[in-house]
């Protein structure tokens, strides 16, 4: 089989190649750059529990050294403390904040000396051809050729050339939201605490009086965020040097203390949505599949995630063959959550930055902004938290042994501690991206003893023997208990770490329904041959 040609080497597209590396499938990275990243402090990206996880996992670097995890979060309003988390205090997991050239090139480092992974430079794409059997890319450039693979990837950005070659049509609205930028060196008064601070009292103008956001990185480095009013006004260097003299100034209580500017600019966010995300053997991931980002949401958060719901599908087309309910299901899948995402930001927009004078005066409607601001910066709510699959094609039908735990069908499982097969103990989310299925039995006392010892007793050689006879393979993991969980409740997760089902007890006819629903169901005679040929 020919590799998967993966368009782009920004963040998703060398998370794309990693995951498939994962499952022994190869790529080639067409990088249209010399494959290094101007360093610009001012432009970070946050990420939540389940992104950083996966880029951990794919490139095996230690974020607490490459990025900074926030002690707390504070929100403000005016002179008033609206909220104020300490992530340590209340168990939750803290957003990681990294510069995205430091992102990159730890992704770099990861695929260095990998053999299955071609990082192409100087190659930019202008042309794409599809038949039933693979695709071809012909790139131009010093090092223009023609490429031939199984699959190819759009993660190439807002401007995609993948996109537009396959005429797929990218409305939304432009500039919903507009900030000046600026990282810079400076002593604040909340160390390694995000802050969120709307209507500051040192400023009178702009939208509802003003909104500035702070997110420190390591080494005393802080990104500053300033809302702008709607409108092209141009943001000189004289106007971004008063924001921040002002706003050290505030914050600090006094005169502008000490600081070294680094880097400036202007973020432009844009709510944008590909029409379609598949043709044929063509797959849009990333920015070249939506643009989102108003309201303290991260983009780069759900472009991973398109990777990671991807990567598996494709390697076991790879393997097995194409099927195509499966490989359909990516769309289905992400560009229903992403649609869902930007329809609670268009919302709750209006609300938040219509303005008026009456609105900020009604009872509890600073509180409720509030809440929704924090949403987005954290990960949570409609704005902010990671999708559940629960309307996916790919969920099996209503079982008769179906048991109730606190993940949802459909949603991430829990990253509890799991004995591995060869008796290890290791955290469950060390175990996806495999491509295999998980199969997680709950059952208390374990942890305690030996894996030798409860290997062959009770229900295990039942359980183990349904497991090996499944359409596809999956590892057995034990743990000694699951949020919500009773005793020898079987969990079934897909290898991008989404929860199938839960069964009660050991039910293989029930586990082996579920497993091949999430494989996209049994392949019939002719539909690959189909398939292929309408994709001509």
């Amino acid at each position: 089989m020919d590799p998967v040609i993966i368009v782009g080497a920004g963040p998703v597209g060398l998370t794309l190649a990693l995951a498939l590396a994962r499952q022994e499938v190869p790529s080639v990275v067409l990088d249209e750059g010399p494959s290094k990243d101007e360093p610009r402090p001012a432009r970070t990206v946050v990420l939540r529990e389940d992104t950083a996880a996966l880029v951990e996992r794919l490139a095996g670097f230690r974020s607490a050294e490459a990025g900074c995890r926030w002690a707390g979060w504070r929100s403000m309003r005016r002179k008033q403390v609206m909220r104020a988390v300490s992530f340590e205090e209340t168990g939750q997991a803290a957003p990681l904040h990294i510069a995205q050239h430091v992102l990159t090139g730890a992704l770099r480092a990861a695929l260095v000396g990998d053999r299955l992974v071609n990082i192409a430079t100087d190659s930019r794409l202008d042309t794409i051809e599809q038949e039933g059997s693979g695709v071809t890319a012909h790139t131009r450039g010093p090092k223009g050729t023609w490429w031939r693979g199984s699959y190819l990837v759009g993660c190439d950005g807002p401007r995609s050339t993948v996109r537009k070659l396959q005429d797929i049509r990218f409305p939304g609205r432009t500039a919903v939201e507009r900030h000046a930028v600026a990282a810079l060196r400076a002593e604040l008064p909340w160390p390694d605490e995000a802050l969120l601070h709307r209507m500051p009292p040192w400023r009178t103008s702009g939208p509802s009086g003003g909104e500035v956001t702070g997110r420190p990185l390591p080494d005393g480095i802080w990104r500053l965020d300033w809302l702008l009013p709607s409108g092209k006004d141009l943001v000189t260097p004289e106007l971004l040097v008063a924001r921040v003299r002002e706003t050290l100034a505030g914050w600090t209580g006094g005169s502008t203390p000490p600081y070294e500017l680094l880097d400036t600019g202007v973020h432009i966010v844009h709510h944008r949505l590909a029409r379609r995300w598949r043709a044929g053997r063509v797959f849009l991931a990333g920015d070249a599949a939506h643009l989102l980002g108003a309201l303290g949401t991260q983009g780069l958060d759900e472009g991973l995630r398109d990777a990671d719901n991807l990567a598996w599908k494709l390697a076991l087309a790879w393997h097995h063959g194409q099927h195509e309910a499966l490989l359909d299901s990516y769309q289905a899948e992400r560009r229903g959550i992403v649609a869902a995402r930007l329809r609670a930001a268009d919302q709750a927009l209006p609300l938040l930055r219509g303005g008026g004078a009456l609105r900020s005066y009604v009872p509890g409607s600073s509180r409720g902004h509030d809440a929704l601001l924090t949403d987005g910066h954290l990960g949570q709510g409609a704005l902010g938290a990671a999708g559940a699959y629960d309307r996916s094609p790919l969920a099996p039908r209503p079982l008769e042994g179906e048991a109730l735990v606190d993940t949802l069908p459909g949603a991430q499982v829990t990253d509890v501690r799991v004995t591995a097969e060869d008796g290890t103990f290791v955290r469950l989310r060390d175990r996806l991206g495999r491509g295999a299925l998980l199969v997680v039995l709950v059952a208390p006392g374990t942890g305690v003893w030996e894996r030798r010892h409860w290997v062959s007793a009770g229900i295990m050689p039942r359980l183990a023997a349904a497991v090996t006879a499944l359409p596809h393979p999956a590892e057995l993991l034990v743990t000694e208990s699951y949020p919500g969980a009773a005793a020898h409740t079987v969990l079934l997760v897909r290898p991008d770490g989404h929860l199938v089902t839960a069964l009660n007890g050991v039910r293989p006819a029930d586990l082996y329904t579920a497993a091949e629903a999430t494989l996209g169901g049994p392949v019939e005679a002719g539909t690959e041959a189909k398939a292929t040929a309408g994709s001509r």
